[in-house]
């Protein structure tokens, strides 16, 4: 049940990061000054916290070695 929750968040930040600037929703409008993009920094925090969580490091895509 966790690891559904997890991933729904994970799902739900990559979708909210994804979704044009003037698309369906927006939690801070991003023509505030200063505070306009603080929901995409947190949107991208929670997508890498969820990533981590199922093992998935960025570090580690990025130096990722074939």
């Amino acid at each position: 049940m966790k690891k559904t929750g997890v991933f729904l968040l994970g799902l739900f930040a990559l979708i909210y990061l994804l979704n044009p600037t003037a698309g369906l929703f927006e939690l801070i409008p991003d023509n505030i000054p200063l505070i306009g993009n603080l929901d995409e920094a947190a949107a991208v925090t929670l997508l890498l916290m969820c990533l981590r969580y199922f093992g998935y490091e960025l570090p580690d895509i990025l130096n990722s070695k074939k």
